[in-house]
């Protein structure tokens, strides 16, 4: 079957009724995810894993996971544009990636052109999702013919290539960053080892002879973690929210608007391909490069059109360029789609190279509900971005009890375990330190995800060599993954002692 053929298969999936209403609950949920300040897209998705394995109950396992990940996606690149009307109005980040957009966003909402800044928001998002779509469509079937070609060398080098990449461009400190990566990788060993049947830090506990629960780990860390940390530092938002008068932007607007979201919408898909890299990174770029090529760069920060319109679209375009790596070499290049991959491999289906084969209908599908989601995103954001603003006022009060009993009732739905509620409120307590301290997350989340598949892949190739290590090296593709890697840890540490020596030179 052709591209086209396998597109229009994933249409028919993505059109039925069920599908259609969990595309459409998936962006609901991450818009006013987005707009929420302080949840962001990884604590909503790994709170709504729970929900999707009760709710898609009624269907088979492969529509099921298919269903699944289309209200989860729905979720992650509806938060990206949900997080845009906090940044706007309140001058508060809805979440990470929005941060950029406060510095003109809300400087047009203090002159009155608040609803300006949120529909040039909304049109470039759509924009951004529809091009990064587009270019997921042609780059499928291509990334995942040569990676079939791989072996478990190159596997093996990939994945710790992603590894890598997230630990080097995680948090402040890349030594926190790498500690959070080997303690992920050492809690996936627990459990019993697939191949030699022996017990790992199970401590005779037959609990923990099946593994750490993803989904227990990842609920708690994030969202139950947020929760903590909002009750026990007693974080209050302040600030007046601007008013939205027109919705409509002027012709001019538009105009001007052109040029920052293509170079945006560009932009950010590439460095979304980048594993490590997402939507935070893209959005500075893309706000650098518009400052670098405009006429009048002294307007940006005093409430521009252009630095609202280009780092919007490259979060988004953002979001859409890591799903290729997750579904064409099953490697996820942020927490988020560490957190999707999870969710798949819940219903035992694995991310890669074989995804388009062997479950078409869960990629097609997939893609197919993101053009549909796309669609419904614009549709809701440009005359309900009102309402939206209201869910900013939500009180606390209201909102952590909900939180709360989401995951407390979602993780004991799917494990029916009281262990895993114990599990998931120590992940919580956990989460809370981590983040108190500077230490993330998400490369502690992508080493439990990716730490089976390493070892696994590690063991096949050296059962390959009879034990020769160098086959990681005499392979080029594989020695390529592993100098990439080892450069993308190095270059931030040299880069940062570079910096130490200039101001201790500028200093003498």
């Amino acid at each position: 079957m052709s591209t086209f053929q396998y597109l229009m298969q994933g249409f028919e999936t993505a059109f039925t009724w069920y599908n259609l209403l969990f595309a459409f609950a998936g962006v609901l949920i991450g818009t006013a995810v987005g707009v929420l300040p302080g949840i962001g897209p990884m604590s909503g998705v790994a709170l709504l894993i729970p929900v999707t394995a009760s709710v898609t109950g009624f269907l088979g396992p492969e529509q099921a996971a298919g269903s699944a990940i289309i209200l989860l996606a729905g979720v992650y690149y509806g938060a990206m544009y949900g997080g845009s009307t906090t940044s706007i109005l309140l001058n508060t980040p809805g979440e990470s990636s929005s941060v950029v957009t406060t510095l003109d966003g809300y400087q047009m909402a203090k002159k009155g052109r608040a609803g300006s800044a949120l529909s040039i928001a909304a049109i470039g998002s759509f924009v951004a999702g529809i091009f990064t779509l587009i270019a997921l469509i042609v780059l499928a079937k291509p990334l995942s013919a040569l990676a079939i070609k791989f072996g478990p060398a190159e596997y093996f080098s990939l994945m710790l290539l992603g590894l890598c990449a997230v630990s080097g461009l995680a948090g402040k400190s890349v030594t926190k960053a790498l500690i959070m990566t080997i303690f992920g990788l050492l809690l996936a060993t627990i459990g019993i080892d697939s191949v030699s049947g022996v017990s790992r830090f199970t401590y005779d506990i037959p609990w923990l002879y099946q593994g750490l629960e993803f989904l227990t780990v990842a609920v708690g860390l994030f969202a139950l973690g947020e929760v903590f940390k909002t009750i026990i530092e007693n974080e209050v938002e302040d600030g007046e929210m601007a008013k939205i008068n027109n919705l409509l932007p002027s012709k001019e607007e538009l105009k001007e608007s052109v040029a920052p979201i293509a170079r945006g919408s560009v932009l950010g898909f590439f460095v979304g391909l980048l594993p490590g890299a997402g939507a935070i990174l893209a959005s500075f770029f893309a706000y650098i490069l518009e400052k670098k090529v405009s006429k009048t760069p002294e307007k940006f920060g005093t409430g521009t059109i252009a630095g609202v319109a280009s780092p919007e679209s490259a979060n988004n375009a953002a979001s859409g360029g890591a799903m290729i790596p997750l579904l064409t070499l099953g490697i996820p290049s942020s927490g988020t789609t560490a957190i999707l991959m999870g969710a798949l491999m819940m219903y035992n289906i694995q991310p890669g190279p074989l995804l388009f084969d062997e479950h078409p209908d869960v990629a097609w599908g997939l893609i197919a509900s993101m053009f549909i989601g796309n669609v419904m995103l614009i549709i809701l954001n440009m005359p309900l971005v009102k309402i939206f603003a209201k869910i900013i006022q939500t009180p606390k009060k209201y909102l952590l009890p909900l939180i709360v009993a989401i995951s407390i009732f979602g993780v004991y739905a799917v494990q029916v375990s009281v262990n895993d509620l114990l599990l998931l409120i120590a992940c919580g307590i956990f989460g809370y330190f981590l983040s108190k301290n500077d230490f993330p997350i998400a490369p502690l989340v992508l080493g439990i995800v990716l730490g089976p598949m390493i070892e696994n892949n590690l063991r096949r190739a050296l059962t390959v060599s009879n034990g020769d290590y160098s086959i990681f090296f005499t392979h080029p593709i594989s020695l390529v993954f592993l100098i990439i890697g080892v450069l993308w840890i190095l270059i931030p540490i040299i880069i940062k002692l570079k910096g130490k020596e200039v101001v201790i030179n500028v200093e003498a």
